[in-house]
């Protein structure tokens, strides 16, 4: 009997001991699948195409990122400067970036050997200031990328361009000048008509509003299959009127006529679009009462917001131009209308501070800031920025 007694006692500590070690063994089977399983996602790639899906993944990684950037590096990612013969030096480039003023840089004229080389210098800073990574961009309509990049490869001027395939074709030949630089964003296609604009020339598609959305189409079709952001412009609109904001206040006199070519395009896809600084009178829903479209809540976030439904970056025409000397702290009153991405202020200091100073007092306007912030933030994950 006591031997019997033994016999089970031993049996049933064995068991006892056999389930403790494969439930130890399961839990170190399940901790070595999760560390699998969130190296995976800690190097998982997205491109543009996953920038308008819901993805949690993401999300979660652009908060995550978001949650680590002070208030003043946060304000910054909102700025986009210029270099090249006609902006800044590659020297007081190099300060801003080291200095987290700016989140990215339009290149303006100089040659591609030039820009190859600013923009490689300008990343090594950023990576030895942990700055956040740079969107670089450039004006490269077909009109304008042999002036803007000098010795790309030769290309026809917009208005030239007459079938789908050529702005296909066009586009394409683009991209790869831009991907080659370390261009990410190509402030193209003009869809604005009519090339008698002395503003527009021949970077228009031509006269027929039909054309040019059919067109403009393909041509954003074509370069973000890149993986390249391009930019609609000007909106609302700057064909069908007198003048040039690079020099004056213009005005839209009267009915929006060249606005509802937009909604084609962001249907389509459209990543960004650039808003311009022409004001507009004589239309008792969309007067801006002499403040230029880009500093116009009215025009940014009432119409191209909430009218057209774009949830892309919305980017404001150069705050440079002499169009917005009239107007008081233009580059906040750009931020208050909801333009994400303020270009070439005249001063980022400046600008990084009016934006601070107005989260301190005004709590809407500081939780509508952090929108354009994680919208960046989220392009340039999946532009590979980041």
């Amino acid at each position: 009997m006591k031997h019997t007694f033994l016999i089970f006692f031993y049996l049933f500590c064995f068991v006892i001991i056999s389930c403790n070690k494969n439930k130890t063994n399961q839990v170190i089977i399940d901790s070595d699948a999760l560390e699998k399983n969130n190296v995976t996602n800690s190097f998982e790639k997205f491109t543009l195409k996953d920038f308008y899906i819901h993805d949690s993944k993401l999300a979660f990684k652009t908060d995550n990122i978001f949650n680590t950037l002070s208030e003043s590096d946060k304000a910054a990612q909102m700025i986009i400067s210029s270099i090249g013969e006609l902006g800044y030096s590659l020297k007081k480039a190099k300060r801003l970036v080291k200095n987290k003023k700016v989140g990215g840089f339009v290149i303006l004229k100089d040659t591609k050997e030039n820009h190859k080389k600013a923009i490689e210098e300008l990343n090594i800073v950023a990576k030895k200031n942990n700055t956040l990574g740079l969107l670089f961009s450039a004006d490269a309509e077909p009109s304008l990328l042999n002036s803007r990049i000098k010795g790309s490869t030769k290309v026809k001027n917009t208005i030239d361009i007459k079938t789908i395939s050529e702005s296909d074709s066009v586009a394409k030949t683009i991209s790869k000048e831009l991907q080659e630089l370390g261009v990410h964003q190509n402030y193209a296609p003009v869809i604005d008509v009519s090339p008698n604009n002395s503003a527009i020339k021949n970077r228009s598609f031509g006269s027929n509003m039909q054309k040019v959305v059919a067109l403009s189409n393909a041509f954003v079709k074509s370069t973000q299959n890149e993986n390249i952001v391009a930019t609609a412009k000007h909106f609302p609109r700057h064909g069908l009127v007198k003048g040039d904001t690079h020099f004056n206040t213009v005005y839209i006199d009267g009915e929006l006529l060249e606005v509802e070519n937009y909604q084609s395009i962001i249907d389509e896809g459209v990543i960004s679009i650039m808003v311009a600084h022409v004001a507009i009178k004589n239309n008792p829903k969309y007067n801006t009462f002499n403040i230029p479209a880009s500093c116009s809540k009215k025009i940014v976030t009432g119409l191209l917001k909430n009218k057209f439904n774009f949830k892309g970056l919305i980017i404001s025409d150069g705050m440079n131009m002499k169009a917005l000397e009239q107007i008081p702290n233009a580059t906040l009153e750009a931020s208050k209308a909801v333009c994400d991405i303020i270009l070439i202020p005249k001063d980022e200091d400046e600008t990084i501070q009016l934006i601070l100073n107005e989260m301190k007092t005004n709590y809407l306007y500081k939780t509508q800031a952090y929108e354009p912030i994680k919208k960046i933030i989220r392009l340039k994950i999946c532009l590979g920025i980041i």
